[in-house]
């Protein structure tokens, strides 16, 4: 599992994903979300500006970032 530290209160998912290098551009990152192909906290999340939080776990693949505030 990979932590990726944020500076803001939350992260949209896409941009998650592509800050992290998940995927390497933020409309490979919508196809992945919109066709269900990643989860967050160990479900199928299709929103692709879901609002990710400090604490959340996004899984794509056999990756899993958590991510946590930049302190």
């Amino acid at each position: 599992m990979e932590t990726v530290k944020i500076n803001e209160e939350y992260i949209r998912l896409d941009s998650l994903m592509k800050f992290s290098g998940m995927c390497n551009s933020g409309g490979r990152a919508k196809y992945l979300i919109q066709n269900g192909e990643v989860k967050l906290n160990g479900e199928v999340c299709t929103m692709r500006g879901k609002k990710i939080r400090p604490g959340d776990k996004v899984e794509y693949n056999d990756s899993i970032i958590e991510v946590a505030v930049d302190s």
